[in-house]
């Protein structure tokens, strides 16, 4: 029992000053009781109408995505950069997403197939499950029945053939065209378009009205007809390496028929060039331009354009450009552009800098998975990731990814069905739960990795909830 001084002391402080607030016992209560009370907490997810990726790694619900359905009211763009170095899930997750994509009917894909396995390109046990033979772009076969691309197609725009073969002379030479050069270019495919009518042009023709220009272009110029053979000397030298060159058969004859445009899945296999050699850039804009004329058509239909090596596209400022003006026509006619690369470096420090930076600027979706500690928050400067993503970028496992669409930021476990595993297993292949087990080691680092990604979104809510107090 309380003594009469402090009852006293109490009622004359409550006179003066209103009411004391009186201290809580604290609370024991167990942990399944405490989670009834304190609900854990999640990101708002992107709907539930779209391609099934896998699940959120905080709340375990599932991650659905999809470019065609989230543009115009999620996404200002549908197009889409993934990065990470190898071994990591890249793969498998662009092998799932296409397959799980062509269920749609209004689908087409397109794959530029640059990485090779036992002869053949990645994507090749892919096109077979579906039926389909892959456009192998081989110059070892090309002069005996193998596939050819005319970069002079009639299927071509001629306002489009003249910026393809600019940009193949551009992107071989290293430096723009002048002045000087680029009319000579011009009055030759001029001329050959003007002249031969009964077959399609082939860039032999270029070439040698390169070599022999006509006297009337000469004289419409009111120049020398030695000075414009002199102009057009180095072009032709540099169309001379696709005509009877390194390069010789792919381009240097009319396109081989029979390519089914209306395939719901398309793979140019790329895996027997050099990928170190400018055979690659310049392969990769004839494909992309070719395609922009003959394959991407108003009809309605929903178009995604994966390019693995995207960085021969990204690094090159020529090749840069068409694929630019592809994207933005893209927004229009129903295109989705993945580009995947291993390093965010191998672009930003490039040559093709500012065009890196447009190109990254169009891609509303970036899955990034795991990276060094460096490259990551380089990587997080460029993108404008959110500080907790980039931390925890290193400490990802194979399979597990950060997803931003659109500054919607999530951490997302990409989940391989068993009917897809015997496709898209390689050594970047990833297993889930439900098909054989990991060894311990990888289980245990999962477990440590999503742990830790908790703890620091934790920090974040924790952090987010002072501020917002204060």
């Amino acid at each position: 029992m309380r003594d009469p001084l402090s009852v006293f002391t109490d009622a004359f402080t409550s006179f003066l000053f209103g009411k004391v607030e009186t201290t809580r016992l604290p609370v024991r209560t167990s942990t399944g009781q405490a989670q009834a009370v304190y609900l854990p907490t999640a990101a708002p997810g992107l709907g539930d109408s779209g391609v099934i990726i896998g699940r959120e790694v905080y709340s375990g619900k599932g991650y659905i995505y999809d470019p065609f359905q989230l543009y115009g009211q999620q996404l200002p763009a549908p197009h889409w950069l993934v990065l990470g170095e190898s071994g990591n899930g890249k793969s498998a997750l662009e092998k799932t997403y296409v397959l799980r994509q062509l269920r749609f009917r209004d689908r087409q894909v397109v794959v530029l197939d640059a990485q090779g396995e036992d002869g053949v390109g990645e994507w090749n046990l892919v096109a077979q499950e579906l039926g389909i033979t892959p456009i192998r772009l081989d110059p070892m076969t090309a002069l005996d029945g193998g596939i050819r691309l005319n970069p002079l197609d009639p299927a071509i725009t001629t306002t489009g053939q003249l910026a393809l073969l600019r940009t193949i002379i551009e992107v071989a030479m290293g430096h723009g065209l002048d002045e000087r050069s680029g009319f000579a270019l011009k009055v030759a495919h001029a001329y050959v378009n003007e002249t031969i009518v009964d077959r399609q042009p082939v860039l032999t023709d270029i070439v040698d009205q390169l070599r022999h220009p006509e006297p009337d272009s000469a004289e419409a110029m009111n120049v020398d007809i030695d000075d414009v053979r002199a102009w057009g000397l180095d072009v032709a030298l540099v169309l001379d390496r696709l005509v009877d060159g390194d390069l010789r058969g792919m381009f240097d004859g009319p396109t081989t028929v029979g390519i089914d445009l209306d395939a719901p899945l398309i793979v140019f296999d790329l895996s027997h060039i050099d990928r170190n050699s400018i055979a690659m850039p310049i392969l990769m804009a004839i494909v992309g331009v070719w395609l922009e004329h003959t394959w991407i058509r108003p009809d309605r239909k929903k178009r995604i354009f994966l390019v693995e090596e995207a960085w021969h596209i990204i690094n090159s400022p020529f090749v840069a450009q068409l694929f630019q003006r592809l994207l933005k026509f893209g927004r229009r006619l129903g295109l989705s552009f993945v580009a995947v690369v291993h390093h965010l470096s191998d672009v930003v420090d490039g040559a093709a800098a500012r065009e890196a930076a447009a190109i990254l600027k169009m891609a509303s979706t970036r899955t990034i998975y795991a990276q060094k500690a460096d490259e990551a928050r380089a990587t997080g400067r460029v993108l404008g990731l959110p500080r907790w993503a980039v931390e925890i970028i290193p400490t990802l496992t194979p399979g597990i990814a950060v997803w931003d669409v659109n500054g919607n930021v999530q951490v997302v476990k990409h989940l391989v069905t068993e009917a897809e595993r015997p496709l898209v297993f390689t050594d970047r292949a990833m297993t889930e739960s439900s098909g054989p087990a990991l060894p311990e080691d990888v289980q245990a680092a999962e477990w440590e990795a999503e742990q830790r990604a908790a703890l620091i979104e934790q920090q974040q809510l924790d952090a987010s909830s002072e501020s917002t107090v204060a």
